[in-house]
């Protein structure tokens, strides 16, 4: 249930940031610039902090190899999925959300890599204090 909720806000993240649909944050602030200025740019801070929380755990949890390593075994699962038939890569909108799909599960691995190593190897990850 965790790790589902960690993937729900990071695909809502993603999702409310940019889709193919018309309901987006960056086709709303596109749209709106001139008359809404200062709300969309209190409204894209308020998602750039999300973002710096979100990477920041994820960079911590996995670092930029487990990063690189989870999005290879995704795209080689949509490489598996294309080979096999049951997946189409012609529709571009279609693209988008296995983008954002793919994405949104890296980011919820990163941000319960720390949960689940505990779980797995019954083993704490301590910070060192070098000022003792």
């Amino acid at each position: 249930m965790a790790f589902a909720l960690r993937w729900l806000f990071a695909f809502i993240l993603l999702a409310a940031t940019y889709n193919p649909t018309q309901w987006s944050y960056v086709r709303w602030a596109y749209s709106n610039w001139g008359e809404q200025l200062p709300l969309a740019v209190f409204i894209g801070l308020v998602l750039l902090v999300a973002y710096v929380l979100f990477f920041t755990a994820v960079l911590r949890g996995i670092g930029s190899k487990g990063v690189i390593l989870i999005l290879a075994v995704i795209a080689a699962l949509v490489w598996v999925l294309y080979d096999f038939g049951w997946l189409s890569l012609e529709n571009p909108t279609a693209n988008t959300w296995i983008a954002l799909f793919a994405l949104s599960i890296v980011l919820a691995v990163g941000m319960y890599w720390g949960i689940m190593w505990r779980r797995l190897s019954g083993q704490l990850e301590v910070d060192e204090d070098e000022t003792l």
